[in-house]
């Protein structure tokens, strides 16, 4: 019996995953398409890791430049600018709403993200989604130690809880704490997850055993 359940938020709970991607494109589009096509190869590569980190690497990588803390801060601020929202316009992920409501009162429901936490809180806060969730968790934190907090906290073993996640760092995640986990595979049928993993289109009749 699931105690507990963990989930991505960007393309598991709001469909947002291409508003990140195109985002990237956005960020990069000055320093030729080239450069463009690698950021965002590398943004897809890595669904679920910090923008913080992501920015850092395709500077460092594509451009040659070490960025300083301070620029860094400023990047991450022009790409929260862009995405924030339309994250909070942009329409739940198929099932998602349902899945919410049919379970929230049933059993904890907690949001671990990659994305900036303050940032996160608001976009679930504008979005009225708070009164679904015990807890949610985003960046810097990474997602590992977060599930093993919680597990700690609530007493369950992983095999008492399941990670739903769009990206291969949630299968991972997931896979370092022991946590059984279900890929959501968007509707660009990009797979990310190992073969054998569950995976499902949306949320719609999503069961939790």
């Amino acid at each position: 019996m699931i105690e507990a359940v963990f989930l991505d938020f960007d393309g598991v709970i709001v469909e947002s995953a291409d508003i990140k991607t195109a985002a990237f494109h956005a960020m990069y589009r000055a320093y030729g398409e080239a450069v463009v096509e690698r950021a965002v190869a590398h943004h897809r590569a890595n669904g679920g890791i910090s923008r913080r980190k992501k920015i850092r690497h395709c500077h460092r990588t594509l451009l040659g430049i070490e960025l300083a803390e301070a620029d860094l801060d400023r990047l991450c601020h022009r790409f929260s600018m862009l995405v924030e929202d339309a994250v909070v316009e942009a329409p739940l992920v198929p099932g998602a709403g349902d899945f919410l409501a049919s379970h929230h009162r049933r059993l904890p429901l907690y949001v671990v993200s990659g994305t900036p936490e303050t940032e996160l809180l608001r976009i679930v806060e504008r979005r009225d989604l708070g009164r679904f969730f015990a807890e949610v968790h985003g960046s810097p934190r990474e997602k590992p130690p977060i599930i093993q907090g919680i597990l700690a906290k609530l007493g369950l073993t992983p095999e008492q809880t399941l990670f739903v996640g769009d990206a291969r760092t949630d299968y991972d995640a997931a896979d370092a704490c022991g946590v059984p986990f279900v890929g959501r595979v968007g509707t660009d049928g990009f797979n990310p997850f190992p073969p054998q993993t569950r995976v499902v289109r949306d949320l719609v009749g999503l069961m939790l055993a």
